[in-house]
C-alpha cells in the first residue's frame, strides 16, 4: 500500500491520538499527510510542532461536522486512505454537554461517510479498490463487564454514556456505509490510551500534573473501577497496521493486555513520580504539609452511570494481522511520566485560556451507579 504520495487525510490529527499517528505515519509510510482538525480545546498545532515543516505534511482547519468543508476537503486532496479520529471524547463533558458529542462524533462521521461515498462513486475500479475508510472507535461502545470476560468484536454493543452512546452510533453508521454502498471500511475500537500530548483533563495526564502542583488528586468512588491500558503508540502502530491489512467490513479491538483498577494505575503514577521528581524536593508538596504524593489523593463522588469494567481481547489483530503492542504497562509509564516532566511548556500552552482542570459532569438530574 505505502506507494509514494498517495494521500491520507487524518481528522482530528492535531488530537491526543491523532498526533501521534501523525507522526507515526509520516516515518513509517511514503504517504503525503493532511490533519484536518477543527482545534477545539483539546486540539492544538502544539501537539504537530515536530513534524509541521516535513514536505509531505499539510494542515487544514476544518470541523468534520460542516458539510462544505469536508467537501472542499476531499475536491482538493482526493484522498487514498481516511482515519477518523476525530471527536468529542471526555465522557464527563458529554454529561454537561451531550449534544455537541452527538454533532461531531456521530453527524461528523456521517459527513466523512457521505464524501467518502461521493468519491467512490466517480473513482475508477483501481482506485475504489484501493480506498480504505478507518474509523477509529473506543471500547466503551460495548458498555460494562462483569468481573470476568473482555470485549471480543462479537460483544453487542450497550453504551452507557452520551460520549459513548454517539461513538456507538457512529460505529454503526460506518458498518451501514459497508454493507449498503461497498464503501471500504475499517472500525478500531481501542482501549484506554495514555502517553504523550494528552490533554490534562484526563486521568493520568490530570494525575501527574495536579501531584506536581500539590493539588488533590480526586479518585472517583472507590477507585475500584478497571480499565484496560495502553500506550499511544501502541495504539496507533495497530490502527496503521489494520489500514494496511484489514479486510473491509471487519472491525478490531485493540488492546494492551493492562487491567488495572483506576486506584492501581494512580497509585503506579505516583510511584513513578517519586522516583522521577520525588515528592519530598517539591516545594508545592511541602505547602500541603506532606512529604509524599500519595498523600494528595481524595475520593469524591462517582461520575454518574460510571462503567464499572472494561477488557479488551486483541486476538483478533494479533492473530489475523500480526499486531501486537511494543511496550509494557510498566515501560509505557516510565516514557509517559518523563514526558510530561520534560514538557511542561506544552502543558501550559494548551491549557491556556480553556482548562482549570476542574471536575466536570456533574449537572445532571439525577445519579446512577
Amino acid at each position: 500500500m505505502r506507494q509514494s504520495m498517495d494521500t491520507m487525510v487524518v481528522t482530528g490529527g492535531a488530537g491526543f491520538i491523532g498526533a501521534n499517528f501523525v507522526r507515526i505515519a509520516l516515518a513509517q509510510t511514503n504517504a503525503r499527510v493532511v490533519v484536518f482538525d477543527k482545534l477545539t480545546y483539546a486540539g492544538h498545532l502544539e501537539s504537530l510542532e515536530e513534524v509541521r515543516d516535513d514536505p509531505r505534511f499539510d494542515f487544514v482547519q476544518g470541523d468534520i461536522a460542516d458539510r462544505s468543508a469536508v467537501r472542499a476537503l476531499f475536491a482538493d486532496h482526493r484522498p487514498r486512505w481516511i482515519l477518523n479520529f476525530a471527536a468529542e471524547s471526555h465522557v464527563d463533558r458529554s454529561i454537561d454537554d451531550p449534544g455537541s458529542f452527538l454533532r461531531t462524533n456521530t453527524s461528523g462521521t456521517f459527513e466523512l461517510l457521505e464524501a467518502a461515498r461521493e468519491q467512490q462513486s466517480a473513482a475508477s475500479a483501481a482506485e475504489r479498490a484501493s480506498f480504505r475508510f478507518l474509523h477509529v472507535s473506543t471500547d466503551e461502545v460495548y458498555g460494562s463487564l462483569g468481573p470476568t470476560g473482555a470485549f471480543t468484536e462479537e460483544t453487542p454493543y450497550a453504551p452507557n454514556s452520551p460520549y459513548s452512546a454517539s461513538k456507538a452510533a457512529a460505529d454503526h453508521l460506518v458498518r451501514a456505509y459497508h454493507h449498503t454502498y461497498g464503501l471500504p471500511a475499517v472500525v478500531t475500537n481501542c482501549s484506554n490510551n495514555y502517553g504523550p500530548y494528552q490533554f490534562p483533563e484526563k486521568l493520568v495526564p490530570l494525575t501527574l500534573l495536579n501531584a506536581l502542583e500539590g493539588r488533590d488528586l480526586p479518585i472517583y468512588g472507590d477507585g475500584g473501577n478497571i480499565r484496560d491500558w495502553l500506550y499511544v503508540e501502541d495504539h496507533c502502530e495497530g490502527i496503521l497496521c489494520a489500514l494496511e491489512k484489514g479486510r473491509p467490513g471487519e472491525k478490531y479491538n485493540i488492546g494492551g493486555h493492562g487491567e488495572r483498577t483506576n486506584l492501581q494505575l494512580i497509585d503506579h503514577l505516583l510511584d513513578v513520580l517519586e522516583h522521577e521528581h520525588p515528592a519530598a524536593n517539591n516545594d508545592a508538596v511541602a505547602a500541603r504539609g506532606f512529604r509524599r504524593y500519595e498523600e494528595l489523593k481524595t475520593f469524591v463522588t462517582d461520575r454518574p452511570g460510571h462503567d464499572r469494567r472494561y477488557a479488551i481481547d486483541p486476538t483478533k489483530i494479533e492473530e489475523e494481522l500480526g499486531w501486537r503492542p511494543r511496550h509494557t504497562f510498566e515501560e509505557g509509564f516510565r516514557r509517559t511520566v518523563r514526558w510530561y516532566l520534560d514538557n511542561r511548556a506544552w502543558c501550559d500552552a494548551v491549557q491556556t485560556g480553556s482548562s482549570s482542570r476542574e471536575r466536570l459532569g456533574l449537572s445532571h438530574g439525577s445519579t446512577t451507579s
